[in-house]
């Protein structure tokens, strides 16, 4: 699933104007020059070389990120179909049990965060089948290929500066695996939300969204507060903490299922 509206996202590394930028490309061969020339770019930008070296010495050209980035065809469905295809009355089923079961994590988080189970959980269940299946896609390779696409390449690229600051504080592993986009952990975050968002949950003094049910739901709880919702107040279209469920992604259809999954949860 990608996330988050592509208009917000914050560049914290990438110069537009920079001579020293890589050209993006539309197919495979010119791919292995964008990497080196990245690395470039990179160096001029501050990045240690061991972390640049160590992190783009792995990656390669993925064609299955690009199929998935061309064929998002599941956000064009209606609501019922979307509902149907993404099995939204199981995720409600078995979020239920979900929320049962781990009461005091979801207690504490709404305690620190505000946000309650319910859409937590909606897209735990919506992103990753609450964690059963993360993804199979390199996730450096996924985020590079990206980067080097014209279709998004400055949005992207800035998710691979991020993978690299993750990369250098050991967050990151390089043979990670993920969705196709990049995206990491149980509730599917980019790198530059993990790296805004992330934090630890379960207090083992460490942010792990891949094996911390705790961590992936609390940043993503920490994710929405930072998008502006408000505790106590309703998440339905037309209600203050809509906008935040609109920040983690930007089809309608995903951003409705998530609200209306998360009030059957609640018990709304």
């Amino acid at each position: 699933m990608f996330m988050a509206a592509l208009l917000t996202a914050t560049f914290s590394f990438v110069s537009a104007g920079s001579a020293n930028a890589a050209a993006c490309g539309n197919n495979a061969s010119g791919f292995p020059a964008w990497v080196e020339q990245f690395r470039q770019e990179a160096a001029a930008n501050g990045i240690k070389a061991s972390v640049v070296d160590r992190a783009l010495s792995s990656v390669s050209y993925s064609t299955a990120t690009i199929r998935a980035d061309r064929g998002q065809k599941s956000f064009k469905l209606s609501f019922d179909q979307f509902m149907q295809k993404r099995g939204g009355q199981t995720i409600i089923s078995r979020g239920k049990a979900m929320k049962k079961s781990n009461a005091a994590m979801f207690a504490r988080i709404e305690q620190r965060y505000g946000v309650p189970a319910g859409p937590l959980i909606a897209i735990w269940g919506m992103e990753t089948g609450f964690g059963s299946f993360l993804g199979k896609e390199h996730t450096l390779s996924a985020v590079a290929t990206l980067a080097y696409d014209c279709r998004r390449s400055d949005f992207f690229k800035d998710q691979l500066y991020a993978a690299l600051q993750l990369v250098g504080s050991g967050s990151l592993r390089l043979d990670a695996r993920g969705a196709a986009h990049g995206e990491i952990g149980q509730t599917q975050f980019l790198p530059r939300n993990v790296v805004k968002f992330g934090v630890d949950g379960d207090g083992d003094g460490r942010v792990d969204l891949v094996r911390s049910r705790a961590d992936a739901l609390a940043s993503t709880a920490n994710f929405l507060r930072g998008h502006g919702w408000r505790p106590g107040a309703g998440y339905q279209p037309g209600q203050p903490n809509f906008v935040a469920l609109q920040g983690w992604n930007a089809a309608s259809v995903y951003q409705q299922a998530i609200a209306y999954i998360g009030a059957r949860i609640d018990g709304e």
